[in-house]
């Protein structure tokens, strides 16, 4: 056989045999590779990579028919995209205004934080004589919502309640009901019968989400899917389910304390820095148009180791108060235990008043740092009060009634100054907090309050007034005498208030 034959039998093989070859995609970014990895490359997941069949053939699309003609954006009636209340403002608020007609949202939160609760209720709201309302359980019995209902006082003629996991039911529900808003609990407990896999599957999530999606773009409908989350806090599912719909909430809380917080973390139709405030109890949920109440202990007098601050959630100014408590160690490595606040913020405060404030006496005792009301500080304008809370527990000295504390602590001492500083500021004042730290250049302060700006650690520790000094014991001993003056039993009480 000539040699010219035999190359070209060869080449022609490896064609064949490069296109039977198999190719693999990541689930969810859709990275393709010709061999198998355990990790992706692109999105960093682990176990995503799978086998989709032969490498892809390359082809063109011929021009076809449009479905609408292109016209100028000027042009484009913006009405049908006119969003509508929802009937609870703190859910309206993180909407940007409420419900778009066609728009899919995505509602994603641990189990037990009130996510069925919420939507039941916002079912119930939207339900009218013209806006009719689909709600779709797969997760409960349709009695065990009605108990829900009759609980939190969620009952309407225009409700509609359906218990259904199979796609195509819940298709057929639209076409006879035909609603306007449609909440579905939730879409991992959905699947389609003509879609390999267990509901909850990547690939049965995907299905399950655009069919809805396509329908909800459709029908004019807007769309509420709950979600669940993974351990590390993140939306269970591929990760082309977050770009698809249109806006996406998480609704993050503690299940031991009261507050529930929705937050926005992408929005097609408005903002993403716009947090909702809502109260969970046994009664259903309520929103909290002010929720500083939630995170204040009103008291007579100040108390050693507590200091306020005002922290922002989104454009949401927030009181919040922090606490600090330091007490002898009994082992050799002494405890540090934070509870709403960040362990690393917490240390690195303790090793600027050792260093800055020249406040010796922290490092050989147990300190509790938290916050009231469940509420988490983890933005730096938080640090100034910290390190307030922890000096005032270290010197059992409290601070002055009716002040906040705001502003970053660097490394060297110095306070920082922080965004919204004026915001903060006419919080505290409408609360009736009239003094306040605040770092250099605050801005416009708001009347009947003072304000005093503070560079470093060490100007924001003279606002702990000195202790008395005690009288020693009659008949004690000059060892005695110096005790009580706190010159040795109190180490920080002079280097915490300079002269």
């Amino acid at each position: 056989m000539p040699t010219a034959t035999v190359f070209r039998m060869a080449a022609r093989t490896s064609r064949s045999s490069a296109k039977d070859r198999p190719s693999y995609r990541c689930t969810e970014c859709g990275w393709t590779t010709a061999k198998w990895l355990g990790r992706c490359p692109e999105c960093q997941a682990w176990g995503t990579v799978e086998e989709f069949g032969g490498a892809p053939a390359v082809r063109t699309t011929a021009p076809g028919r449009v479905t609408t003609a292109a016209v100028p954006i000027a042009q484009v009636d913006g009405r049908q995209a006119t969003a509508r209340g929802t009937g609870v403002p703190e859910l309206d608020r993180v909407l940007g205004g409420g419900l778009v007609p066609s728009a899919v949202v995505l509602l994603a939160g641990e189990p037990g934080v009130g996510k069925s609760t919420l939507l039941l209720d916002v079912a119930a709201k939207a339900a009218t004589d013209e806006h009719r309302t689909l709600y779709v359980t797969g997760e409960e019995s349709a009695s065990q919502v009605r108990l829900r209902a009759d609980r939190i006082g969620a009952l309407s003629d225009h409700l509609y309640l359906a218990a259904e996991t199979d796609l195509s039911a819940v298709l057929g529900h639209l076409d006879s009901v035909k609603p306007s808003l449609l909440i579905l609990d939730s879409v991992q407990t959905v699947a389609s019968p003509e879609i390999d896999g267990a509901p909850g599957g990547m690939a049965q999530v995907r299905e399950v989400a655009g069919a809805l999606i396509r329908a909800s773009k459709e029908r004019g409908m807007a769309t509420l899917l709950v979600g669940h989350v993974t351990k590390d806090g993140a939306i269970a599912g591929p990760r082309l389910l977050e770009h698809l719909v249109d806006v996406v909430l998480h609704f993050e809380g503690d299940r031991h304390a009261r507050l529930r917080l929705v937050r926005g973390v992408k929005n097609r139709y408005g903002a993403t820095d716009e947090v909702g405030c809502f109260e969970l109890h046994d009664e259903g949920i309520t929103g909290l148009a002010d929720p500083s109440g939630l995170f204040l202990t009103r008291r007579a007098e100040p108390v050693p180791g507590t200091c306020l601050t005002v922290t922002l959630e989104g454009r949401r100014p927030l009181v919040a108060e922090v606490q600090a408590l330091t007490v002898d160690s009994q082992i050799p490595s002494p405890r540090r235990t934070t509870s709403g606040l960040e362990t690393s913020r917490v240390s690195m405060m303790l090793a600027v008043l050792e260093q800055r404030g020249r406040i010796s006496a922290l490092g050989k005792r147990d300190i509790y740092s938290a916050t009231v009301g469940g509420v988490k500080l983890s933005e730096p304008a938080a640090d100034l009060a910290v390190a307030l809370a922890l000096a005032s527990a270290a010197s059992d000295t409290p601070l002055p009634k009716n002040l906040v504390a705001i502003g970053e602590v660097g490394l060297a001492g110095e306070v920082r100054r922080v965004t919204g500083v004026q915001r903060r500021l006419a919080e505290a004042a409408r609360l009736g907090f009239t003094h306040a730290l605040v770092p250099a250049d605050p801005g416009k302060v708001p009347s009947g309050m003072k304000v005093l700006e503070v560079s470093d650690i060490g100007e924001a520790l003279r606002v702990l007034p000195k202790r008395p000094r005690r009288e020693p014991a009659r008949g004690a001993g000059k060892e005695t005498g110096r005790e009580s003056g706190g010159e040795t039993g109190r180490e920080a009480s002079p280097r915490t208030t300079p002269e």
